[in-house]
């Protein structure tokens, strides 16, 4: 790729078209005046001004321009990757670009044209604090790569001047004068700072450098005890390390320390301490050789706070969050419990969408430190999580009570509307509490339980607490568990379908037989379908499942009247000859099936292929389903009808019908809901709300033309009162119980007869 003004990638000109200040530059002809040029010259005068020119201006600016357009191309390249400017930091080093200052003045000029950056993110529609994020792990690279270069460097001096200090020992024994001469050279000339003392710790020289950083007299600090130079907050291992090295124990070692300067400012230093031995090995000497790193630890500092709070709000992020969360998981000792409550505001999307992204991010900074003032009086961490998402860690929780009054607290302080550009708006959030010991559990798992918590509070109805139940979390997942299984379960014919007769309360013949879905669970045994059918319906398995039912129902029912047509086949479980006509199968169909446009023209190919008459089929809809079916659902029903195919009304009487509605559907048959039957159940002790609801049912279905079935009867008391009400059939277990189909033909002659 070229490297002249005019080939600039379009990465190095996002680059330089942020990165740029208005002000004087290094004259240069008009028509290099690009983007990329104006930022490598502002970088040259920002080289020149730390002091450090170790190439001539034209050299350096080239240098300097090609390293920006380097920087371009990683930082709109996607996928995103920070590896280059790492090299860019190394390359700095190389080329001896290390004056005092250089990083800080360095991002300290690519934050003066971070506006140029935001409005360029804008115009290529891309989301400006992921632009910053990309800007800030440039930064964060490029000091890396920046920092190892120049320690790898440093390292190597320190290990010149360690040869040094023990050749200068050596050839003291043979030639004292030659070697303290090359040694003074060393001493005096380092850039690095170097501290002699004797084996009892106190000073006995120092060079320049050294005086210089800490800023005062070489005289100042020879004779001072070296322990001095220790301070009560230095961690404990840095004592512990010195003391080794003096009793002759440690020949080095290496840290970085803080110190302080005459002028009271810190100074960050890699501190060498190593042990000179004299010609019989016992401790002589102990060299300190430091080197200045404060400016790399106050960007470290400054990058850490970047990479550890939110650019918007700049609330702690969710890494700072998960660093102080994993903290407490630690180890014994760190906490014994934990707290979490983790919010959501509610409709925040309404706000974005209707007022603009600009309103809902002045929204955002306003909710997050009316809330951090509130969480901060009680002493806790509140972080944002991303979106309208917050969360607030209670550390060494006193207990649930604690959790939910810090919860209340928080809905409280929501209540009072926020003005934002001229608009009052109302906001509310939805809380997740989850507050547990630490032993036995991990951060993630909590983490986990405060999101599924989460979603309990915003599905029942927002603006609310709710605490983790671990009862009702084993429940969901054992839902979800099935819920995986069900696919693999459907291929692999773990569905199974029973059979229980509809029977004539008049005669006591057999009607219909409804077809009924169970699981039979290689691990949890037979499931029935009150714990499967809405997990169908949730995930879309309910359309596969239901045409395996009806697929296996109408063959089961053809076989039926082929039994009937041609008699017993010698099986003598089959029973008598099947009555003629034979029963139609009644199939529950579900909403999500309705809404299929295939729907008509599968079950046409289901009847086709087993030879089933549509006059034999009878599909089962809820009230409350067949209430709401309209447009194209409503259509298929009545395809479904005018091809002869029966429907039927479950679990009537639940719903809230809207009966004039109810006139105009495809239905030929209602089945009254078992509630109303359980009433019916003791002769002279019915109840009497049950039989005039019964009855009025009844007779609203004949009036509209329909047939009544009656479910769940279990006694002869509820069939009698049933046939004198003037219900059509029934179906329950005093009949018979749901079962296998070869139990259907033998059934058939034999349920009781009512009357």
């Amino acid at each position: 790729m070229s490297s002249r003004a005019d080939d600039a990638s379009p990465g190095a000109a996002g680059v330089a078209a942020g990165l740029g200040t208005p002000g004087t530059v290094r004259d240069q002809a008009p028509d290099e005046a690009d983007a990329p040029g104006e930022f490598a010259r502002q970088w040259a005068k920002t080289v020149e001004a730390t002091g450090c020119v170790p190439l001539p201006a034209d050299a350096m600016y080239g240098r300097l321009r090609e390293l920006t357009r380097r920087l371009g191309d990683a930082l709109d390249t996607d996928p995103f990757h920070a590896t280059e400017a790492r090299a860019v930091g190394e390359e700095l080093v190389a080329a001896h670009f290390t004056g005092a200052g250089l990083l800080e003045r360095t991002f300290a000029l690519v934050g003066h044209w971070w506006p140029r950056l935001r409005e360029r993110a804008f115009t290529e529609r891309r989301d400006p604090d992921d632009y910053l994020l990309r800007v800030i792990q440039l930064q964060g690279a490029l000091a890396a790569g920046y920092a190892e270069a120049l320690r790898a460097r440093t390292l190597a001096e320190q290990q010149a001047v360690h040869s040094a200090v023990l050749d200068a020992r050596e050839l003291t024994e043979q030639a004292l004068h030659s070697s303290e001469a090359r040694f003074r050279a060393v001493f005096e000339q380092s850039g690095l700072g170097i501290a002699i003392g004797g084996i009892d710790g106190v000073v006995l020289d120092v060079n320049p450098a050294l005086a210089q950083m800490f800023g005062v007299a070489r005289a100042d600090l020879a004779g001072r005890p070296m322990r001095a130079f220790m301070f009560a907050d230095d961690p404990p291992h840095i004592r512990q390390w010195y003391d080794e090295l003096v009793r002759g124990e440690r020949e080095h070692f290496s840290t970085e320390k803080q110190y302080l300067r005459a002028d009271g400012e810190p100074l960050w230093t890699h501190l060498t301490v190593s042990l000179v031995r004299d010609a019989a090995g016992s401790p002589q000497y102990q060299v300190a050789m430091m080197q200045d790193v404060t400016d790399r630890h106050r960007l470290y500092t400054r990058l850490r706070h970047q990479a550890q709070h939110d650019p918007l709000t700049g609330m702690p992020n969710r890494a700072l969050f998960f660093e102080r969360l994993e903290a407490l998981f630690a180890g014994p000792g760190t906490a014994d419990r934990v707290g979490l409550c983790y919010l959501d505001l509610d409709g925040f999307k309404v706000v974005n969408d209707s007022l603009g992204h600009d309103v809902g991010d002045q929204l955002l900074i306003a909710v997050a430190r009316r809330l951090d003032a509130y969480v901060a009086r009680a002493g806790h961490l509140m972080a944002r999580m991303g979106g309208d998402e917050f969360v607030v860690l209670v550390e060494h929780s006193a207990g649930t009570g604690q959790v939910v009054a810090l919860a209340e607290g928080i809905l409280a302080a929501l209540r009072e509307p926020f003005r934002i550009r001229g608009h009052d708006l109302s906001v509310s959030a939805s809380i997740g509490i989850v507050e547990r010991p630490v032993a036995g559990t991990g951060p993630a798992d909590t983490m986990r339980a405060a999101d599924i918590t989460l979603y309990w509070a915003k599905s029942e109805g927002r603006g609310r607490w709710t605490v983790f139940d671990t009862e009702r979390n084993d429940r969901e997942v054992a839902r979800y568990t099935l819920s995986a299984e069900m696919p693999a379960a459907l291929q692999h014919g773990e569905f199974d379908v029973d059979y229980q007769p509809l029977v004539s309360l008049s005669d006591g013949s057999v009607l219909g037989v409804e077809a009924l879905v169970r699981w039979r669970h290689p691990r949890q045994g037979l499931i029935g379908p009150d714990r499967f059918i809405g997990l169908a319906e949730e995930t879309g398995l309910i359309v596969p499942l239901g045409m395996y039912v009806l697929e296996r129902a109408c063959r089961e029912a053809r076989r039926w009247s082929d039994l009937g047509t041609n008699g017993r086949t010698g099986s003598a479980d089959l029973g008598a000859q099947l009555p003629d006509p034979a029963p139609f199968i009644s199939v529950n169909l579900a909403e999500r099936q309705c809404h299929e446009p295939g729907l008509v023209r599968q079950v046409e190919r289901v009847l086709a292929e087993t030879g089933l008459e549509p006059q034999r089929l009878q599909f089962e809809l809820t009230e409350s389903q067949i209430m709401a079916t309209d447009g194209g659902p409503l259509e298929r029903l009545r395809e479904l009808a005018a091809m002869g195919v029966r429907i039927a009304i479950d679990d009537f009487g639940t719903g809230y019908s809207n009966l004039a509605y109810l006139r105009r559907l495809p239905v030929c048959e209602l089945k009254i809901a078992g509630s109303f039957v359980e009433g019916l159940r003791t002769p002279g002790d019915a109840d009497p709300v049950d039989a005039r609801i019964v009855a009025s049912l009844v007779e609203l279905a004949h009036a509209l033309g329909l047939t009544v079935t009656a479910e769940g009867i279990e006694t002869a008391a509820q069939a009698e009162r049933l046939r004198a009400i003037g219900c059509d059939a029934g179906q329950g277990w005093y009949f018979s119980r749901p079962g296998p189909p070869d139990r259907i033909a033998t059934l058939l002659d034999g349920v009781p007869r009512v009357g």
